[in-house]
């Protein structure tokens, strides 16, 4: 399954240059080992989609209910870049 990701300037250059290796989302959207995820640039600042994009699989994903600090309801997600 993909899942198309609005994400903000910042990060989603980290996850382009292989700096950021995770993902941390509300799982809304029952994410699952082998999805793809579509990262769109979002600029926050101008309310927009900056019209870049970029696809990562998910190799693993962990609950991140009972954490201190985590809302339920989240998912860590190992990713790489397909």
């Amino acid at each position: 399954m993909e899942h198309k990701l609005k994400t903000w300037p910042v990060y989603f250059f980290d996850v382009a240059t292989g700096m950021k290796t995770f993902e941390i989302r509300k799982n809304d959207r029952r994410f699952s080992v082998g999805d793809t995820l579509c990262l769109q640039e979002y600029d926050p600042d101008k309310q927009e989609y900056t019209g870049e994009e970029l696809k990562v699989k998910i190799d693993y994903t962990v609950s991140l209910d009972g954490l201190p600090g985590i809302p339920v309801g989240y998912v860590g997600m190992s990713i790489h870049s397909t």
